[in-house]
């Protein structure tokens, strides 16, 4: 399994040390779960993300009817310098 060395500043280790002995666990596998929890928020945020994207790109034309005041000018329309 490829792996990855990771620097920590003392405190951070000794911090990391004491967690790790609160949780009975080790530091690897400390740092492994924050890692792949980190990695499972990302995805999700990206999959809401899309999720809403669609969502908006299917009902633009309702979402510009209920709030005219926040769509973009059309082409030709604004200030004049």
């Amino acid at each position: 399994m490829p792996a990855l060395n990771v620097e920590f500043s003392d405190r951070e280790l000794e911090d990391l040390r004491q967690i790790a002995k609160e949780r009975g666990t080790s530091m690897k596998a400390l740092v492994r779960e924050a890692a792949a929890a980190d990695i499972a928020r990302h995805r999700a945020l990206q999959e809401g993300a899309e999720a809403f994207r669609r969502f908006f790109s299917s009902h633009a034309d309702e979402f510009a009817a209920a709030f005219p005041d926040d769509e973009p000018p059309a082409k030709g329309e604004g200030r004049v310098a």
